[in-house]
């Protein structure tokens, strides 16, 4: 029996082995192919990872480069005074500025155009010919042009085409540059009120009546528009248009508000001032030379703005202390955008400026052809600037 079972044995032992050599070599295969898997995986997450880490544009859909009118861009801004390209409108680009979106650098003229012409190159796409001059800036959202014109309209246009989609006629000169925010066009008029307007139809949700011209540009922030009319800032309801608070300067007041960590910053007459959001209660005033049509900037705790007394001036954002300003060789009442640790600004002298945010001391100027009252937008990677010679400048690396 004992040979009869080593006989029977065997071919177990043969089955065995081949039973565990499969085992392995299904194993090795297993494990091949897992790995090239985990290979494959590990590829696809880092493509992934890699998509993700791709930079996004802050494109400047609006004056001052967001609702809250702060002035501040996360794009780079040039370091050298190296322009990209220049296009030639018909009269001069006073006030407005460009807004940037798409690779489509949008602005109005004196000659009672507005222009779309590609960011990159600055060829021509399409302009759309108003009644009277545009110094208004545009506004872009959901690929619409929003901006307001001296013959009274407030417009919107298709952004691809220049079609117009709608306009609302106020009752006198419209500078004020339009806040776009939820759906509703929110937009000051030289007649005196602030509109609420449906941003699709361009029909009037509810009018504000002010105590004068509002040349500013509303500021949106957490339901609450901030709008300042010749001689008084204004906290309304966006829902409904209620006013929640005014605060009564002596004027004028050609600045728009900066709405920036509860605070409210504008210039008024020859002075800087800075209001409690939520009440409208003054915090601090500080007074420069002469008068303040400039529109402030507020990063990292400093305050950015320009006087007719010729000066940049940096403020302290919380206690209203000069940290430093800088003198150039005419009125700034064009307002400062600030990107990558450096304030860039326009002045009457006709130059460009990029300054040092933390010393003021310059980076660069460049000379154009005639005064700049116009705000600087960058986006990309690009500085673009008005000019009163009838130009707008792209400055680039």
């Amino acid at each position: 029996m004992v040979g009869l079972s080593n006989k029977l044995m065997k071919p177990r032992k043969s089955k065995l082995k081949m039973t565990i050599a499969a085992l392995l070599t299904l194993t090795i295969i297993l494990g091949i192919g897992g790995y090239m898997i985990y290979q494959q995986q590990t590829q696809n997450d880092h493509k992934q990872d890699q998509n993700d880490q791709q930079p996004i544009v802050d494109w400047s859909h609006t004056f001052h480069n967001d609702m809250a009118r702060t002035g501040y861009s996360t794009s780079t801004g040039p370091v050298t005074n190296q322009t990209l390209w220049t296009y030639l409108a018909q009269m001069q680009l006073e006030y407005s500025s460009p807004a940037v979106v798409d690779d489509v650098a949008y602005f109005g003229s004196n000659d009672r155009r507005v222009y779309a012409v590609n960011a990159s190159t600055g060829g021509k796409i399409w302009s759309y010919l108003t009644g009277n001059s545009v110094e208004s800036s545009c506004t872009v959202a959901n690929d619409i042009v929003y901006f307001g014109s001296h013959d009274h309209n407030v417009y919107a246009l298709d952004a691809a085409t220049g079609s117009k989609i709608w306009n609302f006629t106020t009752k006198d000169e419209v500078y004020s540059t339009p806040a776009v925010v939820d759906g509703v066009v929110y937009v000051g008029s030289n007649d005196k009120n602030v509109y609420a307007l449906d941003a699709t139809t361009g029909k009037e949700k509810w009018n504000y009546m002010a105590s004068n011209f509002v040349y500013s540009s509303p500021a949106v922030v957490n339901g609450v528009i901030y709008v300042n009319s010749f001689d008084t800032v204004y906290a309304l309801d966006a829902t409904t248009g209620k006013e929640k608070w005014s605060y009564f300067v002596w004027g004028p007041i050609y600045s728009s508000s900066a709405v920036v960590n509860g605070r409210v910053y504008f210039g008024a007459s020859n002075t800087v001032y800075a209001l409690d959001a939520t009440s409208g209660k003054k915090i601090w005033n500080y007074t420069t030379g002469d008068r303040v049509e400039s529109s402030p900037a507020v990063v990292n705790n400093i305050v950015y703005i320009g006087s007719n007394d010729q000066n940049v001036y940096a403020l302290d954002a919380t206690t209203g202390n000069k940290i430093w300003s800088y003198t150039t060789g005419n009125e700034v009442n064009g307002s400062p955008t600030v990107a990558s640790g450096v304030v860039y600004i326009g002045s009457k002298d006709s130059n460009v400026y990029a300054l040092n945010a933390s010393t003021g001391s310059k980076i660069w100027s460049y000379t154009t052809g005639n005064q700049i009252e116009s705000t600087p937008a960058i986006a990309n990677g690009i500085l673009y600037i008005g000019s009163n010679d009838a130009k707008v400048y792209a400055f680039a690396n």
